[in-house]
């Protein structure tokens, strides 16, 4: 990608104008191209407000391996290419590149944005997440941190990444405008079981992401019964009801709504078998804390007494409440999910080597409402591991002949644990989605998208501290021969 940004001489953009050419490999994949394209050109414009967008994407074909998605898909690249040219502009004009993100960030009361690529942002406090990251990596105590390293005899940097990505992948009505013959939606059945037990069949597949714990978490709070009443059903398409997937940081914001909405049914039938059972009208029937209560009354039924009697009807008026207690719903979002957030990357770099270490890493996100921080926190940690690794080590290599030469792990390098520092996550810059009735907005993929620019800004920061002002960019991965061959250039 070759990015220029047009701006004032105190650092307002004015203007992004981004060419880039995608190897797509040898054969079309399932988001091969859509990543280049779909996912990555309108997220061009970030969380700035920028008058002027243009993105020209162009994919090939070569005789490399295919490509496909990978934890961010596109949108980890736009980041990166934006928030490297504000670095070098910030740079070039000696400006602060903390204030001149704040000069851009678009404000609360910009939302909803519509953004010059295409994409409707909802809602985000961007200065909110850049102060917590401010002040969770103790930015004035830098000066300090960095001398300590200098008698050491290393170079200390620090970079920093404001990001946004668009997630919760749908709409259906959007991808089919952009060619896909597929609709995003997602789908949920729950059946409520004669002992007060449920089973809920979803459509996203869980492979690590926590599924079985925050859906059942969910289903449990709606209903006030406790979580281990709660069995998650997936990956037995005998079993589950039609769904699109887990991707895309979709799974809580799609899959997740169309669960909420099918216990949503649930509740309503539950207050038909109640206002039958408690002889009142239906429209006097609330339900709070695992009970159907009359209105103004004591006379009220469990949750189980309800569950029991949907497959005992002895004396149901068949023509107006059938048996049973099981719905499913469908749920296909109006719009993306918008999570934003910023993170502060500090390294030290061995002049004589290059080799780099990160030794702190901040990330303030906005993920909306979060439902499990435990959960939260580890899919940060995931991302930002891996955005480490993108960022300092990992590289695909090929022959002449398209031949890959990384092919095994002792080719391919992958960041271990002595890699990565101890993180510092926060995510209590929330606010929430306004089109789905959890607020969330995901967080799968949020480390990914935000790491990478900000280890090579930390890396680029740290030489020009340290008097290689001539090093201005290193391509990822910022390697230890990259970073020798770029000092000694």
């Amino acid at each position: 990608t070759k990015i220029e940004l047009g701006c004032t001489k105190d650092g307002q953009i004015l203007a992004i104008r981004t060419e880039t050419l995608a190897n797509v490999g040898a054969y079309l994949s399932n988001f091969s191209t859509a990543t280049p394209t779909f996912l990555h050109g309108t997220l061009m414009s970030g969380p700035y407000k920028v008058p002027h967008v243009y993105v020209n994407v162009k994919t090939v074909f070569t005789n490399t391996a295919p490509v496909d998605a990978y934890r961010g898909a596109g949108r980890p690249e736009a980041t990166y290419s934006l928030e490297r040219v504000i670095d070098k502009m910030c740079r070039e004009l000696n400006l602060d590149p903390f204030e001149v993100r704040r000069k851009n960030l678009l404000t609360p009361d910009q939302f909803p944005y519509q953004s010059p690529v295409g994409l409707l942002y909802d809602t985000g406090n961007y200065q909110a997440t850049l102060d917590k990251a401010v002040q969770m990596a103790d930015v004035a105590g830098f000066a300090k941190r960095a001398a300590d390293s200098k008698a050491r005899g290393k170079l200390r940097g620090m970079g920093l990444s404001t990001w946004i990505e668009a997630c919760g992948i749908a709409p259906s009505n959007l991808v089919g405008i952009l060619g896909s013959r597929v609709g995003l939606y997602d789908a949920a059945t729950v059946r409520v079981n004669a002992t007060g037990n449920i089973s809920v069949m979803v459509g996203a597949h869980s492979h690590g992401q926590g599924h079985e714990t925050v859906f059942a978490q969910i289903v449990a709070e709606k209903l006030g019964i406790p979580e281990s009443s709660v069995e998650i059903v997936h990956g037995d398409t005998s079993k589950i009801p039609f769904g699109m997937g887990s991707y895309g940081s979709r799974s809580l914001a799609v899959c997740g709504t169309a669960m909420t909405k099918a216990v949503d049914k649930i509740i309503a039938k539950g207050k038909k078998i109640a206002a039958h059972m408690l002889e009142a009208a239906e429209g006097d029937i609330s339900f709070e804390d695992g009970k159907f209560q009359v209105a103004g009354t004591d006379k009220a039924k469990t949750f189980g007494e309800i569950a029991f009697s949907a497959y005992v009807p002895h004396n149901y008026p068949l023509e107006t409440l059938e048996p049973g207690l099981e719905e499913t719903a469908f749920y296909d979002p109006a719009n993306f999910t918008y999570p934003a957030g910023a993170y502060i990357c500090e390294v030290e770099v061995d002049e004589g080597t290059g080799k780099v270490d990160v030794v702190a890493f901040h990330c303030a996100d906005d993920f909306g409402n979060v439902m499990n921080p435990m959960i939260v926190e580890g899919q940060v940690h995931g991302g930002v591991g891996q955005g480490i690794g993108q960022a300092l080590c990992e590289f695909t290599t090929y022959d002449e002949n398209g031949q890959l030469l990384t092919g095994s792990y002792m080719d391919y390098p992958m960041p271990r644990a002595e890699d990565v520092p101890f993180y510092n996550v926060d995510y209590s810059c929330q606010t929430p989605c306004t089109h789905n009735p959890l607020g969330v907005k995901g967080c799968g993929e949020a480390g990914a998208i935000g790491s990478p620019p900000a280890v090579v800004n930390a890396v680029i920061d740290a030489l020009q501290r340290g008097g290689h002002t001539h090093v201005t960019h290193i391509d990822m991965p910022v390697s230890p021969s990259r970073v020798w061959s770029a000092i000694n250039g």
